[in-house]
């Protein structure tokens, strides 16, 4: 089978590797070179770079707009029995996708969570699992008819970095299975309910908070989902903290504080709603890298009574 491939984020790296193996891949569509770093050097996206290196004989495209009409014939002329999608970050028109049989690789367990954001929203949202959709392309996002699933469980100390791999490298047996059933015409289209959909919209760096006044599970969630971006960011003896991991603390009803309290400097006990404590595991200082809060407390003059200065969710 021969495929074109539309991608630029590194979710899709396994598939693409997968599928060079297995298959003809006659285009790689992805976005343009973008400035990045201190340094404001012209990057390429992750498929780019791997299609560069790895597929130097493959037309690698990079349009600035997919809808141009000159780029929609380029592209219509790559001859492929299907095309694939996984976050490219356009939005293919309906006179590329014309006649083409296309699928769209989505993690999430669609219609949960369709849009640009799904790993983080079913962290922070407590969602117990997730896993991956394969759909057809649709106006609508992430509103086409699921030709496949897989799912995974999400473990308390999942991030969002961290599921976001797990997903990736769930991907290609997906995506494969989805082909091979196209190819011997097995497959069985499932109409989303529109009932269960919900919107996983795209985080800012004005989602970094979180608010000590909610339960420690659901600040969890919120340190969790937004590791490794935007992050959680606190106030800590006066200066910035970014906080990475963390787990639930035991209940103690003879230790109790005001909401983002210190409870136990050495532990990393933090005070929140309903006398649940949260431990802090992982933190990262300003301008240094990660560490374990016992490395960071112990350099640190920190005692039961400090407080975590957070900023709270926005009031509108």
């Amino acid at each position: 089978m021969d495929l074109v491939f539309f991608a630029s984020g590194a979710f899709g790296l396994p598939t693409l590797e997968r599928l060079a193996r297995a298959r003809t891949i006659t285009a790689v569509i992805t976005q343009p070179d973008r400035k990045a770093g201190r340094g404001a050097k012209l990057t390429p996206t992750p498929i780019g770079a791997w299609t560069a290196e790895h597929l130097p004989d493959v037309p690698l495209l990079k349009p600035e707009r997919i809808i141009e009409p000159g780029v929609i014939e380029q592209v219509r002329a790559f001859p492929a029995s299907a095309w694939v999608v996984i976050a490219y970050g356009q939005k293919l028109p309906p006179e590329l996708l014309s006649d083409r049989f296309a699928i769209n690789l989505h993690a999430s367990l669609l219609p949960r969570w369709r849009g640009a954001a799904p790993i983080n929203w079913a962290i922070l949202e407590g969602d117990s699992e997730t896993g991956n959709s394969v759909i057809t392309l649709a106006d609508r996002m992430d509103a086409g008819l699921i030709l496949g699933q897989s799912r995974r469980p999400i473990e308390p100390s999942a991030t969002t970095g961290g599921l976001h791999d797990l997903l990736a490298a769930d991907g290609p047996d997906l995506v494969e299975q989805v082909l091979s059933d196209h190819t011997s015409t097995s497959l069985s289209p499932i109409v989303q309910d529109e009932s269960l959909a919900t919107h996983a919209r795209k985080l800012s760096k004005g989602d970094a908070w979180v608010d000590f006044t909610q339960p420690a599970q659901a600040c969890r969630n919120r340190i969790h989902g937004l590791n490794p971006w935007p992050g959680v960011v606190v106030e800590c003896a006066g200066e910035p903290l970014k906080l990475l991991r963390a787990e639930l603390g035991d209940p103690d009803p003879e230790s109790t504080g005001m909401p983002g309290e210190i409870l136990d400097a050495q532990e990393g006990l933090i005070a929140c709603a309903q006398g649940e404590p949260l431990r802090l595991l992982e933190v990262q200082p300003s301008g240094k890298r990660a560490m374990p809060w016992g490395d960071f407390a112990r350099g640190r003059s920190l005692t039961p009574g400090a407080r975590l200065i957070a900023r709270s969710a926005p009031s509108c």
